[in-house]
C-alpha cells in the first residue's frame, strides 16, 4: 500500500484578507495577486500525482481548488469532493468587521488588555475559541468541542477515505486558523502564533489512524512555480 499524504493548502488571498476584515464562514472571491499565486502553486505541484482533491464548502477554497487543478496535467480527472466539516472557523456576529476590532474584543474577553499580551500568554486554541464564543452575540460561532470535533473528523474522514483505498497524494484547501487548529490537535505543541499564509502547503502523512507532520505553511510550492513559465 502506497503511504498516504495530505497536501493541505490554505486558498489563495481574497478581498477580505486584503483589507484586513473577519473572514470564516462568510465569503469574498480571490484577489487578482491571490489568483496569480494560486496559479503558480498549482504549476509547482505538477511533479505530485494527486489521487483526489478535498476542500471546504466555501467559495474561496473551491475556487483555489479548481485552479490548481487546472494546473495539473491530470487534474480533470483527479475527483474532486467537497466537506463543509473543514470550513474556517465561524466569528459569528464578528463576521466582516475588521480584523483589529475582533483582536481588539477577545482579549479583553478573556481578561488580557492587548492582543500582544494574549499571544504572549500563550492563551490556548481553546481560550480563544471560547472568548469568540462569548463575543458573538448573534449565537453562532461553535463551542470549541464542537470545532476540535468537526475539523479533526473531517480530516481524519478525508485521509482514511484514502488509506482504504490504497493510499497515495490528496490535495485539501482548507483555511488559516482551521489549519493551526489541526496541527495543534495532531501536536500540542503547536499553537496559534504558527503563520498560514495563503498558498502555502501543510503536508501531513496518514497511517493506521496516526497522523504526521513533514511541513507546516510551505511557500516553496509557489515560489517553484512562480519560476515556470508558461
Amino acid at each position: 500500500m502506497t503511504k498516504t499524504e495530505l497536501y493541505v493548502v490554505r486558498h489563495g488571498k481574497t478581498m477580505f484578507n486584503a483589507i484586513q476584515r473577519v473572514q470564516g464562514w462568510c465569503d469574498t472571491p480571490l484577489t487578482t495577486d491571490g489568483t496569480q499565486r494560486i496559479h503558480a502553486l498549482g504549476r509547482g505541484l505538477r511533479d505530485h500525482d494527486f489521487v483526489a482533491a478535498y476542500s471546504s464548502d466555501s467559495g474561496r477554497a473551491i475556487e483555489t481548488t479548481r485552479i490548481i487543478l487546472s494546473e495539473l496535467e491530470n487534474g480533470p480527472q483527479i475527483p474532486y469532493h467537497l466537506d463543509k466539516r473543514i470550513r474556517e472557523w465561524c466569528f459569528g456576529s464578528l463576521e466582516g468587521g475588521y480584523d483589529a476590532e475582533m483582536w481588539g474584543v477577545i482579549p479583553r474577553v478573556l481578561d488580557f488588555n492587548s492582543y500582544d499580551e494574549m499571544i504572549a500568554n500563550q492563551t490556548s486554541f481553546e481560550d480563544i475559541c471560547n472568548g469568540i464564543y462569548t463575543a458573538d452575540t448573534a449565537n453562532w460561532a461553535e463551542t470549541y468541542e464542537k470545532l476540535s470535533f468537526r475539523i479533526r473528523t473531517g480530516i481524519e474522514d478525508i485521509a482514511h477515505r484514502v488509506e482504504k483505498n490504497g493510499g497515495g497524494k490528496v490535495l485539501v484547501v482548507s483555511h488559516g486558523l482551521t489549519i493551526a487548529l489541526l496541527l495543534h490537535l495532531i501536536n500540542e505543541e503547536n499553537n496559534v502564533r504558527i503563520d498560514i499564509d495563503n498558498g502555502s502547503v501543510t503536508r501531513l502523512t496518514y497511517e493506521n489512524g496516526t497522523f504526521t507532520i513533514h511541513e507546516i505553511a510551505d511557500r516553496q510550492y509557489f515560489q517553484e512555480g512562480e519560476k515556470i513559465t508558461e
